[in-house]
């Protein structure tokens, strides 16, 4: 084998096509760029534009809601709480809150809050303050002797009442009997 002998696999490397040399080479002239205007000069993206094709922001479905600020929260499960406990981390005898998670390592920041999960088990007799907890890690807790405090979420006044309404709306619309519909 000689240096001068190398050479890639034939077809492996594709070259660029190199536009605007000449009406002979078959994109010469104005280069692929139909006449003059804007989109002739370089640096223009209008946004979106597909020359006319649906754009691909219009073609996709648009589904659901996006909440501008959702709240993120930390999640830990039993299990990992019981761990904390046997490595002496945590104080079993004193409350537990995001606080003294963030304080004994178990968590890295306090986020939003703190969300409890019901993976694994738990021995320990332990009080936990929360901000939302499942219906599995509640009934684990109880079951060991501790107590889970869900901090109550707060709700404007014109929203709760707003709720309301609807709800007596919905409760209302549910009652009209069924014979009021057929005649």
């Amino acid at each position: 084998m000689r240096l001068n002998g190398i050479k890639d696999n034939a077809g492996s490397r594709k070259f660029r096509t190199r536009i605007g040399r000449g009406i002979g080479s078959g994109l010469g002239k104005m280069g692929g760029r139909g006449g003059k205007g804007q989109t002739a000069r370089t640096g223009v993206a209008i946004g979106g534009f597909e020359g006319g094709q649906m754009p691909l922001h219009r073609r996709l479905p648009k589904r659901g809601f996006n909440k501008w600020r959702p709240a993120d929260y930390n999640e830990i499960n039993v299990g990992a709480l019981q761990q904390a406990i046997e490595d002496k981390r945590i104080d079993a005898g004193k409350p537990v809150d995001v606080a003294s998670l963030v304080e004994a390592g178990v968590l890295r920041r306090s986020k939003d809050g703190l969300r409890l999960l019901g993976d694994g088990e738990i021995k320990s007799k332990v009080s936990i303050t929360v901000n939302h907890a499942s219906a599995k890690a509640k009934a684990a807790i109880e079951k060991a002797g501790g107590s889970v405090t869900v901090i109550p979420v707060k709700v404007l006044e014109a929203d709760e009442k707003k709720r309301a309404k609807s709800a007596a709306k919905k409760a209302a619309s549910s009652k009209k009997p069924a014979s009021a519909k057929d005649e």
